[in-house]
């Protein structure tokens, strides 16, 4: 990316780091490689189990040990990386991301890989919220900030499916173990990248005492709510492990409340969720992500059941929403965001998302992939690119420097939360719909393919109101006016709006 020319910074500002696009490079590539993961490893399942004999009931571990690993340790992350500095916890952060990965492709059994999943988790929960505090600090210039924030949310955007591509050509052409270490690349070049050119203003305070039992109780309460939803999807959503660890998540999460109010130095402060601007941003990233999941679920079964479709056909059927992520987050949004308040680039965002799912609710057995499902997904990735560009860069909006982390922190537990929803939620959804549908139909050689694609239509009409609400979410909450310009900009840029 060329360097954009820029005004000579007011006196008594610090110039802009010369080597910030450079940064951003390896910022996004790490955001990459944590995104990638969430999905890679799925198409190269059945591989593995086959290769390391893990039972059928021990099989969702692989993908369940990751998510509760990265979900329950990212406030903690985010607080590591305020403390102990921002790019030595990205760098802590890559280096053992890419030992964990190299780990589990050399796996010799189940339990050696889900030990590396578990730590690859561990790690993108510091690396995560680290990388993107760094942008927040490395891009202040409205106009430069909306650029990296545009090209930072499309990659994050689209991790889930590019993941969904490279598993089944690394899978289809290599074997399993490669969608692995394809993380060590990712790890060596994003570190030995960001050891040169990635830098970290020294204004940390000095590291504070831990805040236990708000790291113990956080780190619970999310295990519980990320595990509740894990089983709600397999187990069903009245079983008694689901109530038991849903109630148990309450518990735990009004007592971090609680100790959160009390503590001198909170595990996370309160007014970093409480501020209506943060707020809104939160809830409405948890909702756009619920249908992300979901449309990936789904349409990955479609493609490769009811279609047909080999592993790596199935991930290439995705590139259109990769590419509207593209065009909506580094076309549009990047460009809308100096000169519009957020929340008329992100509601909008939002209802041309819910346009590209109501066009795949007409999803039938036969439909045309270019005629109804290509534009489907690329109406649906350019909302989200709208959407999630601005959200990224409002996530630190307001926040004292060394609170960036664990406010990262937050909007990357928010998807998490919206991903763990989407996935057990929607197939419920839409398991309940195909089982009405096949109970009241009869006959037909494809009568299971038919119930399935039905089931799968009447969860995308479920996701469409939930990208409604999302946007009513963000037009109501999110009252920031259009970016500042100038002198003004880069002096409040550290400030605190609430």
């Amino acid at each position: 990316m060329a360097e954009a020319q820029t005004a000579a910074p007011p006196a008594g500002t610090a110039a802009p780091d010369p080597r910030r696009w450079q940064a951003l490079v390896y910022i996004a590539v790490a955001q990459l490689m944590v995104s990638v993961d969430s999905t890679i490893v799925n198409i190269a399942l059945p591989s593995a189990q086959q290769d390391l004999g893990i039972s059928d009931s021990n099989r969702q571990w692989v993908i369940t040990a990751y998510m509760l690993a990265f979900g329950g340790l990212l406030l903690l992350g985010g607080r590591i990386s305020d403390t102990i500095g921002r790019k030595r916890a990205f760098l802590i952060g890559v280096i053992g991301f890419g030992l964990a990965s190299a780990l589990g492709g050399v796996a010799v059994n189940s339990g050696m890989l889900l030990a590396a999943r578990a730590l690859q988790g561990a790690f993108g929960a510091l690396l995560a919220p680290a990388g993107l505090s760094l942008l927040a600090i490395t891009f202040t210039e409205p106009g430069e900030r909306a650029k990296a924030f545009g090209v930072f949310s499309a990659i994050a955007g689209s991790g889930s499916a590019v993941g969904l591509i490279l598993g089944g050509a690394l899978t289809e052409y290599l074997n399993w173990r490669w969608s692995l270490f394809v993380n060590i690349g990712f790890a060596v070049v994003v570190a030995v990248g960001a050891l040169t050119v990635v830098r970290d203003e020294d204004t940390r305070p000095s590291p504070a005492k831990l805040d236990i039992a708000g790291t113990l109780l956080s780190v619970a309460g999310v295990v519980a709510l990320v595990y509740g939803f894990t089983l709600a999807d397999t187990d069903g959503w009245t079983a008694a492990p689901t109530l038991a660890l849903f109630v148990a998540c309450a518990v735990l999460l009004t007592l971090f409340v609680v100790v959160e109010k009390r503590s001198a130095a909170p595990l996370l402060p309160l007014r970093i969720v409480t501020e209506r601007n943060r707020a809104g941003v939160f809830a409405s990233q948890a909702l756009a992500v619920i249908t992300m999941f979901g449309l990936l679920l789904f349409l990955t079964y479609y493609f490769q059941v009811v279609r047909g479709y080999s592993p790596l056909m199935s991930g290439v059927a995705f590139l259109p929403m990769v590419a509207g992520m593209l065009i909506g987050a580094g076309q549009f949004a990047s460009r809308m965001m100096p000169k519009m308040a957020p929340r008329w680039i992100m509601g909008p965002g939002f209802l041309v998302a819910a346009l590209g799912m109501l066009l795949l609710t007409q999803l039938d057995v036969e439909s045309s992939y270019p005629l109804l499902v290509l534009p489907g997904q690329l109406l649906f990735g350019i909302g989200l690119g709208l959407a999630f560009t601005p959200a990224m860069s409002l996530a630190t909006h307001g926040v004292e420097e060394q609170e960036t982390g664990v406010a990262s922190a937050m909007i990357n537990a928010s998807q998490q939360l919206g991903g763990s929803i989407g996935t057990a939620l929607l197939n419920t959804i839409a398991a309940s719909a195909t089982g009405a549908w096949l109970a009241s139909h009869s006959g037909g050689t494809d009568l299971a393919d038919r119930g399935a694609v039905h089931g799968y239509a009447v969860a995308v009409w479920w996701t469409v109101g939930i990208l409604l609400l999302a946007g009513l979410v963000v037009m109501f909450s999110i009252n920031l006016p259009k970016p500042q310009q100038g002198k003004d900009a880069v002096e409040g840029s550290g400030a605190v709006h609430m």
